[in-house]
């Protein structure tokens, strides 16, 4: 070997691992299986001595299975390390991928831990990467994860690695081999419990129900008693997605009786909004979330996962459907994304939310064309833009284009007569008297006051009108469609429902409100047409005596 090619060493090696892998997925019980792995190491990874820590149902972790050194085998073999010094010993050291190696140098504070072990003998290391008695090298073994997640999932157990032949701490090569047997030996170990959990099930089934096979006994069970919804649903022909089994746990979940639920297919009861994701998803190990609805007619977040079984080796193939509750992380995820945008105090929708609603509405134009290439990108969206306007298209004899043919423009009313335009007109609100509430009262009443002028501003305007709380006592609305006579219509019927007395901390107060209307059109910012509403509205607050601006 010695002196033949790397390649050729390497492929010999690939060979000795797949066969020692074929061996770990043919163990017949989960102790052979352990004791397999263990053997593997030594046969064809290079090392003498291999020990599998494989983790408890309580969490620690026992020596299972031992290869290379009887005399150690029989010393350490049954013995249980605690999972808190395992999880110290796999956060130390240098990280080799998934891989941990502990030199003799760190190791020795280890050596008083609960962790069962063994000492070989050896003379000190003469060079930098020979191997040293003392050293450590560990390759945690994980289960899978989540089918498409690439993350890993729960740890089954760790090997412990000792005396590579070459007396040398392990190359590249070395390391990834290393890793690879430890993932595909966790497969195994998960296999083979698997396998024992499923054989002491269809004992216990055997002997309740004798007429059932034992392997459909086994499936039915895993199907009703899932702590979550499963459902089968007929894959191709006509009837494609027809449910025609469901568990309790989804019936349970959508509120809906077993002999109901076969009257659908899951294209029935997906939320509207939901059916393109729902047919976006692929049939076989397909995955989406979605909204399916109940019977009282809401709808239930769920994550909606498909696998293909078949029935025999030339049968019908059915869809086996995995359905989540995830209503809650869901909700979660709204919440947050609703404190982020709306006022924690009103409840209305914050600066940030306004601006953003307003400036979706607004298109800002370059004072000149932009070139062909420039034209391009704007077209596709090219981050680099952030203001487009008209260009020309770059193919010879072409017409100019805008690049917001498909905007349609916010325009505002000409003038300070009713012209007949309809605009976004913005209303910046600005409490009168406030100061003195919260001066005479305390902040607790000023802030009964906002909710309760929030309150009136939101049932004053119609169902798609914008109310948000700017600041302090600054609110503004965005109501689309009006005309500038209408707008000021507004302004007067909002400032007489805000000067209607307020019960705050049990007294009754009223504030006045000062309204500038300003418009909204295209070529401008969000900014710009805040600060236009504002001005007006200082102007319309210092053109009236102060003793008017608040009545009562």
């Amino acid at each position: 070997m010695e002196t033949e090619s790397e390649p050729y060493v390497r492929l010999a090696s690939l060979r000795q691992l797949h066969q020692v892998m074929a061996d770990m997925n043919t163990a017949r019980s989960l102790a052979d299986t352990l004791q397999t792995v263990a053997e593997g190491v030594v046969a064809a990874l290079g090392y003498e001595l291999a020990c599998v820590n494989l983790v408890r149902p309580d969490g620690d972790l026992v020596v299972a299975a031992f290869a290379g050194n009887p005399a150690a085998e029989a010393l350490i073999t049954g013995r249980v390390g605690s999972r808190d010094s395992w999880e110290r010993r796999l956060g130390m050291g240098e990280h080799w991928g998934d891989l941990v190696f502990i030199p003799h140098t760190e190791g020795w504070v280890l050596d008083d831990d609960d962790v069962p072990q063994w000492y070989t003998d050896g003379p000190a290391p003469r060079f930098e990467d020979e191997w040293h008695p003392a050293d450590r090298l560990f390759a945690p073994m994980y289960a899978p994860g989540p089918q498409g997640s690439g993350a890993c999932g729960e740890l089954v157990g760790v090997l412990s690695v000792d005396r590579p032949r070459n007396g040398r701490r392990p190359g590249a090569w070395g390391r990834e081999a290393l890793q690879m047997y430890a993932f595909q030996a966790a497969i195994a170990i998960s296999n083979a419990r698997l396998r024992a959990n499923m054989q002491r099930a269809l004992v216990r089934l055997e002997r309740e129900q004798q007429a059932l096979r034992a392997s459909e006994e086994s499936f039915r069970q895993a199907f009703e008693y899932a702590p979550s919804g499963m459902a089968i649903a007929e894959m191709g022909g006509d009837q494609h997605g027809r449910i025609l089994r469901t568990n309790d746990a989804l019936c349970r979940l959508l509120g809906r009786p077993a002999s109901a639920m076969r009257r659908y297919s899951f294209s029935d009861l997906v939320h509207p909004e939901d059916i393109g994701t729902l047919l976006r998803t692929s049939a076989e190990g397909g995955r989406a979330e979605l909204r399916l609805g109940r019977r009282d007619g809401t709808y239930v977040w769920v994550s909606l996962r498909n696998s293909v079984v078949a029935d025999a080796a030339d049968g019908p193939r059915f869809l086996l459907t995995h359905v989540e509750d995830i209503e809650e992380r869901k909700r979660r995820e709204l919440q947050l994304a609703h404190r982020a945008s709306h006022d924690s105090l009103t409840g209305l929708p914050n600066s940030a939310e306004l601006r953003s609603r307003l400036s979706a509405r607004l298109c800002q134009r370059a004072s000149s064309p932009l070139t062909a290439a420039e034209s391009v990108d704007a077209a596709y969206g090219h981050p680099a833009f952030d203001v487009v306007g008209p260009g020309f298209d770059f193919r010879q004899g072409a017409e100019p284009y805008d690049a917001y043919d498909h905007h349609v423009h916010t325009v505002a009313p000409d003038g300070d007569h009713d012209d007949g335009t309809k605009g976004l007109a913005v209303l910046f609100c600005d409490l009168d008297g406030f100061k003195s509430i919260n001066d005479r009262f305390g902040h607790n009443a000023g802030d009964a006051v906002l909710i309760e002028v929030a309150r009136r501003l939101s049932n004053g305007v119609r169902d798609g009108d914008t109310v948000a709380r700017l600041g302090g006592d600054e609110f503004v609305i965005l109501a689309d469609g009006l005309g500038r006579a209408d707008a000021q219509d507004l302004a007067v019927r909002l400032r007489n429902e805000i000067i209607q007395p307020i019960r705050a901390e049990g007294r009754a107060v009223r504030v006045g409100a000062s309204f500038g209307i300003g418009w909204a059109h295209c070529g401008m910012t969000a900014d710009e047409v805040l600060k236009s509403a504002d001005e007006r509205m200082y102007v319309e607050k210092r053109s009236r005596p102060k003793q008017h601006r608040r009545a009562g």
